[in-house]
C-alpha cells in the first residue's frame, strides 16, 4: 500500500496575519534593511506591553537569550546551573557554552516540567559537594542558576519553583521559548523570574522567522544584554572592545515581521486552544490516551501543543509509535516527546535527579499537529486516522461528536 499523496498536515506552521508584509515594505522603503531600526524599538515595546516584563532585547535566537541571560547571571566555568532534562538540547547546550556544569531535573507528572522537589534535592547535593559529572566529584557550592522549562506551552510550577530558588537566593531564568501568551497565577510565563527567554523560531506560535527575546524587569540587565549581543562595543569614536560580544541582535526587518505577528497573538493563542479542546473531546471515551491538561486554574497555556501519552497496555496493544506511522501514512506530521538531556549522548554523564518521569513520558508521549491554521477539514482528516486506529479503544464503542 502507498502512503497517501494527499497535501501535508504539519505538526506546526508559520501562519502569516497579512500585516507582516506592510512592516517588512515600510523597512525597505525607509532602507530600514541594517540589523538597526525603528521596528526594533516598536517590536520589544509592544513585547513588554503584551508580557508585563519592563523590559525586553529582541535577538537572533531563543538560544542566544539563554547564552545572554545565563552569561549576565554570572554563570562562569566549573559553576552548577541546574535544568530541566525534558526538555529541546538548546536549554542545555548555552550552559557548556559558557563551561559550566548541567544539573538534569526530572518532571512532574503534572505538568511535565522541573519537579520542585527533585530540585530542591538537586540543590542539596551540590551543597554538600555531592554532585558527580565527567570531571569526577565537584566541590561544594551554590548553583548559579535555575532554569525551569514552560514546555509545549504549559507552565511550570513557578510558585513551588520560586520559592525554593528563593529560599537559596539562586536567581531563575525561565524557558519560556515555546510560551508566549501562558501565564501562572496570571503572570506572563517568561516574566516571572529574573529573566526570561521567548522564541521566534518559524513552527513557534508566532515568528520572525528565525529570532528570540530576552526579557526583564532589570533595566541593568536588559541594556547589559543588547551590550554584549552588538559585539560588545565600547563608548568610543573608533571601535574600542573591552570584553567579549557577540552577534546576537534580530535584524530590523524580521522585527517588521514580529510586530505583525504579535498584533495576532490571542487569536493565535486561541486558535491552539480551540485544537486542544478537540482533542480533549476525540479522546474523552478512548481507552489508554491521556491528553495533558492544565492542574488547575493557576495554569493558563497556550497549547502550543497538544500531547498526549498512550498506555499501550490499556490501548489494545497500540503504542505511541503505532499513532505516529498511521498520522505519517496520512501524510500528517506528529513527532515524539523531546528525549530527556540525562539520556541524550552528549549529556548522559553529567548529573541526573529523578525518579524516572521523564523517561516515562519520552517513550510514550506524542506531539499532535496544533498549528494555529489548521482547518476543519484538516482535524476531519487526523480523526479519520484516529477512528480506524482506535476503533477498538472506546469505553463503550460510541461515535464522539465534534462540532467543527
Amino acid at each position: 500500500m502507498e502512503q497517501s499523496l494527499k497535501s501535508k498536515i504539519w505538526l506546526s506552521s508559520p501562519h502569516m496575519s497579512g500585516n507582516e508584509l506592510t512592516y517588512i515594505e515600510e523597512a525597505f522603503r525607509c532602507n530600514w534593511v541594517a540589523p538597526v531600526g525603528p521596528h526594533i524599538d516598536v517590536f520589544e515595546k509592544d513585547l513588554c506591553d503584551y508580557t508585563g516584563a519592563a523590559h525586553s532585547a529582541v535577538l537572533s535566537s531563543g538560544t542566544a537569550a539563554i547564552h545572554l541571560g545565563l552569561s549576565l547571571l554570572g554563570v562562569q566555568a566549573e559553576d552548577y546551573v541546574l535544568t530541566q532534562s525534558l526538555t529541546f538540547v538548546a536549554s542545555a547546550n548555552p550552559i557548556k557554552y559558557l563551561g559550566a556544569t548541567p544539573v538534569f531535573i526530572d518532571s512532574e507528572t503534572d505538568t511535565w516540567n522541573m519537579c520542585p522537589v527533585q530540585l530542591e534535592r538537586a540543590i542539596l547535593a551540590c551543597l554538600k559537594g555531592e554532585i558527580r559529572g565527567p570531571k569526577g566529584k565537584g566541590e561544594p557550592k551554590l548553583p548559579k542558576a535555575i532554569i525551569p522549562v514552560h514546555l509545549y506551552g504549559m507552565p511550570a510550577n513557578m510558585e513551588a519553583i520560586m520559592e525554593v530558588a528563593n529560599r537559596y537566593g539562586i536567581p531563575v531564568l525561565e524557558d519560556a521559548a515555546e510560551a508566549l501568551g501562558s501565564t501562572f497565577a496570571n503572570q506572563y510565563c517568561g516574566a516571572i523570574g529574573k529573566c526570561g527567554v521567548i522564541s521566534f523560531n518559524g513552527n513557534k506560535i508566532i515568528t520572525t522567522s528565525s529570532g528570540g527575546a530576552l526579557i526583564s524587569n532589570s533595566e541593568e540587565l536588559i541594556k547589559n544584554a543588547k551590550f554584549l549581543a552588538t559585539q560588545a562595543k565600547d563608548v568610543a569614536q573608533h571601535y574600542e572592545h573591552s570584553q567579549v560580544g557577540y552577534n546576537y541582535r534580530l535584524s530590523n526587518v524580521l522585527a517588521g515581521v514580529g510586530i505583525g505577528q504579535l498584533e495576532v497573538i490571542d487569536d493565535r493563542v486561541a486558535a491552539r486552544r480551540s485544537n486542544f479542546e478537540f482533542y480533549k473531546a476525540y479522546f474523552s471515551d478512548i481507552d489508554g490516551v491521556e491528553v495533558l491538561e492544565e492542574p488547575n486554574s493557576n495554569y493558563f497555556s497556550n497549547r502550543w501543543l497538544t500531547t498526549i501519552k498512550i498506555s499501550s497496555e490499556r490501548a489494545m496493544g497500540i503504542t505511541r509509535d503505532d499513532v505516529m506511522a498511521a498520522l505519517a501514512f496520512d501524510n500528517i506530521e506528529s513527532r515524539p516527546i523531546w528525549k530527556p538531556m540525562h539520556m541524550q549522548p552528549l549529556y548522559s554523564q553529567y548529573p541526573y535527579f529523578g525518579s524516572g518521569v521523564s523517561e516515562d513520558i519520552f517513550e510514550t508521549g506524542l506531539c499532535l499537529p496544533s498549528g494555529s491554521n489548521l482547518s476543519a477539514a484538516d482535524l476531519l482528516r487526523i480523526s479519520n486516522v484516529f477512528d480506524e486506529l482506535f476503533q477498538n479503544c472506546r469505553y463503550d464503542q460510541r461515535k464522539i461528536a465534534v462540532n467543527f
